[in-house]
């Protein structure tokens, strides 16, 4: 069973337990730390089949223990490379469904292709969800301008806040009584949302048109806020961030950042571009589609400062920018500077 475009929330059973397998390297785990951080109301308990797996520091059940509080499924909370569910998380699936629970996953490989699963599913009376399968009949896109604002979030790596960034912005302009939606573009904004398009699962010819379809026209005043995906200087990820900047369309762009990365996530070989670098490859490339692109400020992820560093961090560098440089999470009165740039209000 596949979640498609039109699905919303309630169609996906919850709450949920969160699979975090053998990973170890945080970024690879953002499923699970954005489900945890954005639908904490729906997330029990988390499941690891390595004892030296990330942590979400949400309480360690198994599936029987979750069944018991109440889960009605497992979710696959991690995005490793390629998106595989390796042979070894096999048990671990069947263990869940053999619990009562139904699975849910974002990967590129299907629930519905691991061996055995199927049937284990069917056997017990469960479902298996597979979140990352585009709509069909998407368009190639046209490059026609549509009505509406759009804002989208960008990154100098992956994995270090576009998504965050945007569902804080999105809320931020929500209250400030702004006609707002936010855009999801990848499994885990899909989960929050309810809905949206898997733009890393869409076929290179169409992925401008799905970013279309992603954010159609609207009134004049109502923004989309459309979540990032990869970076434009990523080796690997580099193409469906282009695709997702041409039909986007942005009016605006905020550029994601994690301050100490020193190189990108799975290439290590490749160091972490500098914010102007992106914000200059993010306006050559996006006015093919928008002249009036604009970046609008700075969003760095600071978690791994205390307080008083980050502030002065991100206070030197917005002098040293001329634009607004705050933390989504932390929020305060930088990020309310962000937030009024992005509306283009003093």
């Amino acid at each position: 069973m596949s979640l498609d475009n039109n699905n919303n929330a309630t169609e996906l059973p919850s709450p949920y337990l969160l699979f975090v397998g053998d990973v170890v390297e945080p970024g690879f785990a953002k499923t699970a730390f954005g489900l945890r951080d954005w639908a904490a109301d729906k997330c029990i308990g988390e499941y690891a089949c390595d004892p030296a797996a990330v942590r979400t520091g949400l309480p360690q059940l198994s599936p029987a223990d979750a069944a018991a509080r109440g889960a009605k499924a497992m979710v696959i909370a991690v995005a490793n490379r390629g998106g595989v569910i390796p042979p070894h998380w096999r048990p671990a699936l069947i263990e869940a469904l053999a619990a009562g629970l139904d699975l849910i996953a974002g990967m590129h490989s299907r629930l519905t292709d691991v061996p055995g699963l199927a049937q284990a599913a069917q056997d017990h009376g469960r479902r298996l969800f597979d979140v990352r399968t585009p709509p069909a009949g998407l368009p190639i896109a046209t490059g026609r301008k549509r009505s509406g604002k759009r804002l989208l979030t960008v990154g100098t790596d992956c994995a270090l806040g576009k998504k965050y960034t945007a569902l804080a912005l999105a809320d931020a302009f929500a209250a400030r009584g702004v006609a707002v939606d936010f855009r999801a573009s990848g499994q885990t904004g899909i989960m929050i949302a309810g809905g949206g398009i898997p733009m890393d699962s869409i076929v290179s010819d169409f992925e401008a048109g799905a970013a279309e379809s992603l954010s159609p026209d609207a009134a004049p005043d109502h923004w989309d806020v459309i979540e990032g995906q990869g970076s434009l200087l990523h080796p690997a990820y580099a193409a469906v961030s282009l695709g997702l900047l041409h039909g986007s369309q942005p009016d605006v762009f905020v550029v994601c950042h994690e301050p100490g990365r020193a190189h990108l996530l799975g290439v290590p070989d490749y160091g972490v571009p500098t914010v102007e670098e992106i914000v200059d490859l993010t306006i050559a490339l996006g006015r093919r589609t928008n002249p009036a692109i604009r970046c609008a400020g700075f969003a760095y992820n600071t978690a791994a400062l205390d307080a008083d560093a980050a502030a002065a961090l991100m206070a030197r560098d917005a002098e040293r920018l001329g634009l607004p440089v705050a933390d989504p999470i932390r929020r305060g009165a930088a990020f309310d500077q962000l937030v009024a740039s992005c509306l283009g209000v003093p």
